[in-house]
């Protein structure tokens, strides 16, 4: 009986000395890992003639990955060309009527310096200055008066050349480029629909390297800087896998624990949120819990 009672009172103090270090083992911050998430859409309205995008591939940066049928933005930049032939033509009459009065207005002040030149020598009369200045007045009233009446045409003429402009826009965005490299983590249409301006066509990030958010104590904060590396441990199979991480990011003002966060005494007290950067050997997942653990500081 006394051994029995020997065994269990062993059993407790090694239960005991097991809790107590367990409690010294403790993580510096808790978090889950996030990434930047984009969301691509489109930037023209139209039938979805390809795209060439799956979950979980990866995809570079400048790629084509499908394209909106064009054919309509095409039929009206055609129709755009034809009208700009037609006010065209009708302008080339009205600017050759412009020429010819140019040419007499040039004439006229040949002739205007021909007659000051010969009053000087006392060989002209001011009556013939008098009227070519008068034909001057005219042609250049003329000249203003047929430029006000082409107003209309020239600025039709700018008109269709922006409206040239802008379709030859959509049909560069309707060709769809991946803007940034990254893994796809979910497709929200496929080809041959109909998308809209702005409709999501698939969500992408850059998990090559993954930031875990965790959220420290002000009396921890003074012993972190950015650039300082950590030790990130996530569990696995065998128990705990480490990985190097680096502050990138301590915000600048505090706030309350999130309530994923431990106890509701924790919950309630003020942290600083810091981001630590990790790279991704495929094993890390957006929203996986993880530990950092700051190293010990050497003197």
């Amino acid at each position: 009986m006394k051994k029995q009672h020997a065994t269990f009172l062993l059993a407790i103090a090694t239960t005991l000395l097991v809790a107590c270090n367990g409690k010294d083992e403790k993580a510096d911050g808790y978090g889950n890992f996030e990434a930047t998430e984009i969301t691509i859409s489109a930037e023209n309205t139209g039938k979805l003639m390809q795209f060439n995008v799956e979950e979980g591939t990866t995809i570079k940066s400048g790629q084509l990955i499908g394209y909106i049928d064009t054919i309509p933005l095409a039929l009206k930049k055609a129709q755009l060309h034809i009208q700009k032939q037609v006010i065209s033509a009708k302008s080339k009459g009205v600017l050759s009527q412009i020429n010819v009065l140019q040419a007499k207005l040039k004439t006229a002040q040949t002739n205007k310096n021909r007659i000051q030149n010969l009053i000087k020598d006392q060989a002209g009369t001011q009556k013939q200055l008098d009227d070519v200045e008068g034909e001057i007045a005219v042609l250049q009233n003329s000249i203003r008066s047929v430029e006000i009446q082409n107003a209309p045409v020239v600025n039709e003429l700018k008109s269709l050349d922006v409206q040239l402009q802008q379709l030859d826009d959509q049909i560069a965005k309707s060709n769809l480029i991946n803007p940034v490299e990254g893994t796809v983590l979910a497709k929200y249409a496929e080809a041959n629909e109909i998308v809209t301006f702005g409709k999501p066509l698939y969500k992408i990030a850059d998990l090559s390297a993954l930031e875990l958010r965790v959220y420290v104590s002000a009396p921890q904060l003074a012993s972190i800087a950015l650039g300082e590396t950590v030790t990130v441990k996530i569990d696995d199979a065998n128990g705990m896998t480490s990985y190097n991480g680096t502050i990138s990011w301590i915000a600048s003002e505090a706030e309350f624990t999130p309530k994923i966060i431990q106890t509701k005494e924790e919950r309630v007290a003020l942290v600083y949120a810091v981001k630590v950067q990790v790279k991704n050997d495929g094993s890390l997942k957006i929203g996986m819990p993880a530990e950092m653990w700051l190293k010990p500081k050497t003197n």
